[in-house]
């Protein structure tokens, strides 16, 4: 759903201090624009801080020098293409070839905007767009601008990891950040933030500290939604003259991730306002206030390192009386020499009941006098010396039972140890391998592939793929959409890391069976051991395709864990889908009986099988498309009904797996199923459930399928009333030492009527869905806080509901902020 912004002009130019009413919603195309949020800037003070230090794995190590070795990337001959983009489209883009310098001096500020723009991209004016992916590099250097360097859809900043760039603000900056990633060119964002899809910053240094006095200004403005990323970024804030910066600046948008990130002085490290987010390893070192929220609905903090800031988060927007944000789940952390770790407004009869919802566990403190500040003062003593809060929440809890309003300790969750590094959660980041020569890299362009969109590459990619697992070497997957016909086998000890976000496109007959599914690409055989790393591209479907598996995962990995990163499904509503408005559109108007059969897209989206083990997943999004995503303007990308059976299955026997920020959606079944498995982190994830639901319902087009623990609808909603049969967000099925850190489940539609998505505030009727979290059989499962929208039922087990929503009613979403079977 569209929100029309109400942001002033003046956020963009610096002076940003406005505050925003909240908007209304209204159904044109997208689900997640059901509310976005005001920013508020908060002023404060804070102090010079030593030499910057970038962290790594929860490592401070010193930033790379400019003396630092060349990058493999910067040395490969580039021969990525874009099948449907401008003739002659140039994906890779050295800014120095368009006439950056970088050497401190030099204003280079119109040779990046052009490195960016160059080509017929998606920028002002524009939608959206997957034809022109670009890849934009900076070799180590300082790169003075003197004003914004905007950037475009569907656009990777990357820098150097061995010598990390800086991109310098010249003193008299002019602008309102030094990289926008969706600019007020008037008064709305050029692109709504809900659809800002298919971005990364990486390996970069954004420095604002020359920037004269008086001058607002944010080291980057990022309003963005799903397959977007911040890494290795170091922000240094703080100016010799005593002012002070901003290092994020989010207003809106519906998710993101963001790791490995250092903040060195400003006003304000990360003021941030989203649906929901994830953000891993992230250190502040003497911010005023390190996070400061103007609103959210979820958000998960993993391995925060807080020291000698005033105020390490802020949650306290709208007081007492009309909060807006809705919680946050913080763990894996650390506080050192701060007053107050995180300012709360939440009170007994603060409004809506349960904003602000706070769960800590695991957090080190050390001469931090307050944890936890609420409007009348303390609620949660810090201490002078150092110690550890093993676990501590305050909003509505359910343990089974409930709700029971509280703010006090919990029992933290019994973390298995095959989850763990240490006392804290495994975590890596997604590899770079920045250490290895040019040599290492096997282009599938090299190895025979076209990636036209049209060549059927499957031969010539699996030869390149078998050859480099052989060899040690990695796979690079140029820029392109390779077109097979049959099942891509990954064998162990393969990596492959992609360019722009190529495509593997799946088409044909051979994946049009859906009584006889199969794989599109398959990560070892069943029994098969070892080790394989995927990051940087997409799989996608083109036509009808019933019988597609777009991943499944049979590799047990036992030494170390394989790992998908930033590895997205999509399914539909891109050129050349042949699944868009034309073939594929909506029609709430009909009640349908059978689905077309052109617009059966996938089986599954990704299955992780009985015999694989030791999984870590980041900020991969599974997703089936709701609207035209390849059009010139937003009225041109209407929805879409497409009919993929299932997201994301996990039936692995042994378990260990890891999936941090991740989402799933519009999968007819379900979203998320975990069957007989066990020892499964989650952190913030996010599902949506099919727009056009129950019309029809979620048996349509795929009966349940007894061997892969298909839900049985037509059973358990034979005395139903309401909208029974619709997938479920979360299915959680015999399955042990599940824990969740957030979890936003929506469900925005019934038939394409946002009216069954009311604001919950309000007391809306929330009746999109009867039920949206199944829990069933022998399981155990840990939720920290728990958002949903849309569904009656918050949580069922065994088909008996546990909570209503009615009784936790949130700033949008509702909210339970401890849950737990057992």
């Amino acid at each position: 759903m569209h929100i029309v912004s109400l942001l002033s002009s003046s956020l963009l130019f610096g002076t940003l201090s406005h505050a925003i009413a909240l908007p209304a919603a209204d159904s044109s195309i997208h689900g997640r624009h059901a509310r976005q949020g005001a920013y508020h800037h908060r002023d404060g003070l804070a102090s010079r801080t030593p030499v910057a230090k970038l962290a790594r794995q929860n490592t401070n190590t010193t930033i790379p020098t400019a003396d630092g070795p060349e990058f493999w990337l910067e040395l490969l001959a580039h021969q990525g293409v874009s099948p449907l983009g401008p003739s002659g489209y140039t994906t890779f883009r050295n800014v120095k070839a368009f006439g950056a310098v970088g050497d401190g001096v030099t204003d280079d500020t119109d040779a990046i905007n052009e490195a960016i723009s160059s080509g017929g991209r998606c920028g002002q004016g524009c939608f959206s767009s997957t034809v022109t992916p670009a890849i934009i590099y900076f070799p180590a250097g300082t790169y003075v601008v003197s004003s914004t360097i905007f950037d475009y859809y569907n656009t990777i900043i990357v820098g150097n990891p061995n010598a990390l760039p800086v991109l310098k603000a010249a003193s008299g900056f002019k602008g309102g950040s030094l990289i926008d990633g969706d600019p007020y060119f008037t008064e709305s964002l050029n692109w709504p933030s809900t659809t800002v899809f298919w971005r990364q910053v990486r390996n970069i240094v954004l420095d604002t500290t020359e920037v004269a006095a008086g001058t607002g200004i944010s080291a980057i403005h990022w309003p963005t939604a799903q397959a977007t990323s911040l890494q290795n970024i170091v922000f240094e804030l703080s100016a010799q003259d005593g002012t002070q910066h901003q290092g994020i600046f989010c207003e809106s948008g519906s998710a993101g991730f963001a790791g490995d990130l250092v903040f060195n002085g400003g006003k304000v490290g990360a003021a941030v306002g989203n649906q929901q987010f994830t953000m891993r390893n992230l250190t502040f070192n003497g911010v005023g206030t390190a996070i400061s929220h103007s609103w959210n609905w979820g958000w998960t903090y993993q391995g925060l390192s807080i020291n000698d800031c005033e105020v390490g988060i802020d949650i306290s927007t709208g007081g007492t009386t009309q909060g807006s944000v809705g919680s946050i789940t913080v763990f894996d952390s650390s506080f050192m020499n701060t007053p107050v770790a995180i300012k709360s407004a939440q009170s007994e009869s603060s409004l809506p009941p349960t904003a602000g919802s706070i769960i800590l566990e695991n957090i080190s403190i050390d001469n931090v006098n307050v944890v936890v500040e609420g409007p009348s003062g303390t609620v949660l003593q810090g201490s002078a010396a150092s110690q550890v809060i093993a676990g501590w929440g305050q909003g509505n809890q359910y343990t089974p039972d409930g709700p029971t309003r509280f703010a006090g300790e919990i029992t933290p969750v019994s973390r298995p140890a095959g989850l763990l590094d240490g006392d804290r959660y495994f975590q890596r980041s997604k590899p770079q391998y920045e250490g290895f020569p040019a040599s290492s890299f096997s282009s599938v362009r090299d190895g025979g592939a076209t990636g036209d969109a049209t060549t059927d590459d499957t031969n010539a990619l699996q030869t390149v793929i078998n050859s480099a697992a052989a060899s040690n070497k990695v796979v690079f997957l140029d820029a392109g959409v390779y077109k097979v016909t049959k099942t891509l086998t990954i064998p162990a000890n393969t990596k492959i890391i992609g360019e722009a976000f190529p495509v593997i496109l799946s088409s044909g007959e051979f994946f049009n069976d859906k009584s006889a599914p199969k794989p599109v690409i398959q990560v070892g055989q069943v029994g098969e051991e070892g080790q394989v790393e995927l990051s940087d591209f997409i799989i996608s479907t083109q036509g009808a395709q019933a019988g597609a598996t777009l991943i499944e995962w049979n590799l047990a990995s036992l030494s170390e864990p394989s790992g998908l990163w930033e590895v997205h499904t999509r399914v539909g509503g891109f050129a050349g889908s042949q699944q868009t408005t034309a073939e594929c559109p909506k029609t709430p108007g009909t009640v349908i009986t059978e689905a077309d059969e052109n617009c059966i897209v996938a089986y599954m989206l990704m299955h992780v099988t009985p015999s694989a083990s030791n999984l870590y997943i980041e900020n991969c999004w599974l997703w089936v498309s709701d609207h035209d995503i390849d059009v010139e303007k937003e009225a041109d990308g209407g929805q879409i009904t497409l009919y993929s059976g299932r997201g994301l299955n996990i039936e692995s026997t042994k378990g260990n797996i890891w999936l941090s920020g991740t989402s799933v959606e519009h999968n007819v079944l379900y979203e998320y199923q975990f069957v007989s498995t066990k020892n499964i982190y989650m952190g913030q994830i996010q599902t949506e459930t099919a727009y056009y639901q129950p019309n029809p319902n979620a048996l349509i087009p795929f009966a349940p399928e007894p061997s892969i623990h298909d839900p049985d609808f037509e059973s358990s909603c034979a005395s139903s009333t309401g909208n029974c049969a619709v997938g479920w967000g979360l299915r959680v099925v015999d399955s042990q030492d599940l824990h969740v850190y957030g979890a936003g489940l929506y469900s925005f539609f019934d038939n394409y009527d946002a009216t069954c998505s009311a604001y919950g505030g309000n007391g809306g009727g929330q009746n999109c869905q009867n039920s949206i979290f199944s829990i069933e059989g022998d399981s155990s499962i840990t939720v920290y806080n728990l958002n949903t929208l849309g569904s009656k039922s918050m949580v069922d087990k065994d088909g008996e509901s546990l909570a209503s929503f009615s009784d936790n009613i949130g700033v949008f979403t509702n909210n339970i902020a401890h849950f737990k079977t057992e």
